[in-house]
């Protein structure tokens, strides 16, 4: 597989051809032929990640094209052709199908949070800037490191569902991760979350330090997630995902806005010594800014409203930094 380090010319998108596939073995998707280019592109979807008009391109990976010679990985910089989109995003709700009850078939509520909290750390590593990390498996190397302690555990319930589900389909790792969490959210009485399919897998460990620190403050929390190319208002929705879990925000297997309530209550201050038991001091510092706290008022008095900003946050959150297969 050879990177291009520098945008294609249209020359070069040209010369991008179809595998050759037999009739037995060619399957139907949901797909948009784009003949100048002779392969499938699988919906694209416009999404500016910082919400000011700029080209979004830089923020959500690369566009993948098979052919039978090579596989090109385009960094697609190319306005002319895909003026303000970016993502080219297999579909196929056969396969989306076979990847949820593979992971509902080895998920209990007791495992639901350490699958979701697998799919933010994988995903959390991703840099605006310098367009590292993201969601794309690297988790599978990064066991070792401190801020990924006990993730062995629900990687390894995703290694049993990855081998069942692989008797019919071959599966990434990002694929499954993106999958578990929204499956994990779900099943905890959360919103449906739809997960778009068709992530490749890194071959190594993304760069360390990435992850927002268990101590920042707001401003360093806002700081952090805007290098990701998210809001204030996306940062406290993502934070709800706390609301399942031990970490003191009502029942740890019920997906809701407890979270949000708990918060403005600051039970921690009369908790006495129990108040290192709720939440954690990155969780306990929204509470205490005044753009953070606006929005936790609202998702407290709204679980519907914190259920769609939940939604439409985590899938942003899994697409970043993917790099996508065109078939």
């Amino acid at each position: 597989m050879a990177m291009l380090q520098q945008p294609l010319h249209l020359s070069a998108l040209l010369s991008v051809r179809p595998r050759r596939t037999s009739s037995s073995s060619r399957r139907r998707t949901n797909t948009k032929l784009f003949p100048a280019f002779r392969c499938r592109i699988i919906e694209v979807e416009q999404v500016d990640p910082r919400g000011n008009g700029r080209d979004p391109l830089p923020h959500m990976g690369k566009i993948v094209a098979s052919s039978g010679r090579r596989r090109l990985i385009l960094t697609v910089l190319i306005p002319i052709m895909f003026p303000q989109h970016h993502i080219a995003k297999a579909v196929d709700v056969g396969e989306a199908s076979i990847l949820q009850n593979g992971v509902r078939n080895f998920m209990s509520k007791a495992k639901a949070a350490g699958l979701l909290r697998l799919a933010f750390h994988d995903a959390g590593t991703f840099d605006l800037d310098d367009k590292s990390g993201g969601m794309n498996g690297s988790i599978v190397y990064e066991l070792d490191r401190p801020e990924n302690a006990g993730l062995n555990k629900s990687l390894k319930v995703l290694e049993k569902a990855k081998m069942e589900i692989e008797k019919n389909q071959q599966v990434s790792w990002a694929d499954l991760i993106a999958v578990a969490g929204a499956e994990a959210v779900s099943f905890c009485g959360g919103p449906v979350i739809p997960v778009q399919l068709g992530r490749l897998d890194a071959r190594t460990p993304d760069p360390q330090g990435k992850l927002p620190q268990e101590t920042l403050d707001a401003s360093g929390l806002k700081k952090c997630f805007l290098k990701k190319g998210f809001s204030t208002q996306e940062l406290v929705a993502l934070s709800g995902a706390h609301t399942i879990g031990n970490k003191g925000f009502g029942s740890p297997v019920v997906f809701d806005n407890a979270y949000f309530n708990i918060l403005l209550e600051k039970t921690w201050t009369s908790s006495g010594g129990m108040s290192s038991m709720i939440g954690l001091p990155s969780d306990r510092a929204l509470a205490e800014d005044e753009e953070c706290l606006r929005w936790i008022k609202i998702y407290a008095g709204d679980q519907t409203k914190f259920f769609d900003d939940f939604r439409n946050a985590y899938i942003k959150l899994v697409n970043s930094g993917a790099s996508w297969r065109i078939v």
